[in-house]
């Protein structure tokens, strides 16, 4: 039996980005995780409703050598005992390396459907850039563009704009799978 999920990138929408000339960057380390405000409610919102809270975060900077692989996995590491996460999918993968899994790709979400008897076509991508939205789009899901207004492409294909994770979970949970 399938259920639907909340798939969710890390950086931007669950914890902070840090931000140069405009532009999102992940945190360096796990202590430099800064849970964005009302993600914690948000996601117990949603499990409690029945979905279940999936990551999904391209991690590329591995590949580029600007950050071990034991670093971003610190930081999923924190993410699991912070948040009730059902499951952390990372692509640590660049672009020029053509593997499935890395958004816009939709590899990860078809990875954790697999896996996790989870039903695409009840389930929502929630994101803040265009790579989430268009992986989301690409199997079937709902999307939710969390807009903070970087200096980079905009996503073409979402369902909602919205300024939070929270505002994303209230559109969620007020009607949106219906």
């Amino acid at each position: 039996m399938s259920r639907p999920a909340v798939f969710l990138d890390r950086d931007g929408v669950l914890n902070a980005a840090t931000l140069l000339d405009g532009r999102p960057y992940p945190p360096t380390s796990a202590a430099e995780v800064t849970i964005l405000p009302g993600v914690p409610a948000a996601l117990a919102a949603l499990r409690d409703a029945g979905y279940a809270i999936v990551v999904v975060t391209n991690q590329p900077d591995v590949a580029r050598g600007t950050r071990t692989r034991a670093g971003v996995e610190a930081i999923h590491a924190r993410l699991r005992v912070e948040l009730p996460v059902d499951a952390i999918y990372c692509c640590f993968h660049d672009d020029g390396d053509e593997c499935a899994c890395r958004k816009p790709r939709p590899g990860m979400l078809l990875a954790a459907a697999r896996e996790l008897s989870l039903d695409l076509a009840a389930s929502f991508m929630v994101g803040d850039r265009w790579r989430d939205t268009e992986a989301g789009a690409a199997v079937g899901c709902r999307t939710a563009f969390v807009d903070h207004g970087y200096a980079e492409r905009r996503p073409q294909r979402f369902d909602r704009k919205v300024s939070s994770l929270a505002e994303a979970a209230a559109w969620i949970l007020g009607g949106a799978a219906s």
